[in-house]
């Protein structure tokens, strides 16, 4: 038997918000610190002001504009009657497909920030220890609660 591609969907344009919020408030939390950094510096050393700050600013800024697209574009994830596939990663590409029938607990999570993006995660826990939970971030709320309810379905149906 064959093995056949299933198209993948991109996340919610909304996430792409969420990675650039994240982002930056670690970048501002490392600013601040290379802002103490370069006050020391001045005052102990007479270094000019940004030696430290002027490159963390830059990358910062790198990491904002370009690479967190660029992370955003390489999830994907699909929902057949009978398994999530949810594929991620860019140097390593990891696509993980969980059947259905192993599904033990699901959750659909919104903190504040995706809260005011329009998106939600939509959490899997399967059976087994390793890898047994599947996380699939960035998609609507409401087909996170469809995807969840067609799971539960799926599951309440299954002869134990």
């Amino acid at each position: 038997m064959a093995f056949e591609p299933v198209p993948l969907q991109p996340l919610e344009r909304g996430y792409l918000r969420v990675l650039r919020i994240r982002s930056a408030l670690g970048w501002l939390v490392l600013a601040a610190m290379a802002v103490v950094a370069d006050v020391g510096l001045q005052w102990r050393a007479g270094f000019p002001p940004g030696v430290v700050g002027g490159p963390i600013l830059l990358f910062g800024l790198l990491s904002i504009v370009v690479l967190v697209p660029g992370r955003w574009r390489r999830w994907g994830y699909a929902f057949t009657d009978r398994e999530l596939h949810v594929a991620s990663g860019w140097l390593t590409r990891v696509h993980t497909i969980v059947p259905v029938s192993r599904v033990q607990h699901i959750d659909v999570s919104q903190g504040p920030i995706e809260r005011s993006a329009g998106v939600a995660t939509l959490s899997l826990h399967t059976a087994g220890t390793e890898n047994s939970l599947v996380v699939l971030p960035g998609i609507s709320r409401a087909r996170a609660e469809e995807i969840r309810d067609a799971i539960r379905a799926r599951i309440s149906d299954a002869p134990w």
